[in-house]
């Protein structure tokens, strides 16, 4: 189990260290956009539509390490009133239908992928599969992280917030 966790602390650093570049990139197109637009007076058109791209790729897989650190929302109030053995129940069932709501996510946006290979994206030229690759790679990655937390309740080794990067 420590070893499975160690891998999936390695690929949620990954995660993050590409969405952050991936940050950088949405502020430097951005950037052209308004020298385009305001200094050349020729906007680039293609921009908008890379943006998006970029968003999608930046909120998607960081939702699902959101899923692993245990920042997304949550509503705990119910929850924490319970007593110990049922709060656990709640949060082990919890898990176990985030993990197959990833699964099914994976699963679904896998046949957008395969059923959108030769269609290109206006503007960009390129292939409509990178409009729901992200979409595919939260999925896989919100099961992973739910497969730990499962097995980590089943431990009794449940965490409230597993942190991939430090934040201090």
């Amino acid at each position: 189990m420590a070893a499975f966790s160690r891998l999936l602390d390695i690929l949620a650093r990954i995660v993050i260290v590409l969405a952050s570049a991936a940050m950088v990139l949405l502020v430097a197109i951005t950037g052209w956009m308004v020298f385009g637009r305001y200094v050349l007076n020729d906007t680039p058109t293609w921009v908008e539509r890379a943006a998006v791209l970029i968003v999608l790729g930046i909120v998607l897989p960081v939702a699902a390490v959101g899923v692993r650190e245990r920042f997304h929302l949550s509503v705990l109030g119910f929850r924490d009133a319970l007593p110990a053995p049922a709060r656990w129940a709640a949060e082990l069932a919890s898990d176990v239908v985030v993990g197959l709501f990833g699964l099914a996510m994976a699963w679904w946006s896998w046949e957008l992928v395969a059923t959108s290979q030769g269609i290109r994206i206006p503007l960009l030229g390129i292939s409509q599969i990178w409009t729901y690759l992200p979409l595919t790679l939260c999925g896989a990655l919100i099961t992973l992280f739910s497969v730990e937390q499962v097995l980590l309740a089943l431990r009794h080794r449940h965490t409230e917030r597993h942190a991939a990067l430090p934040l201090e």
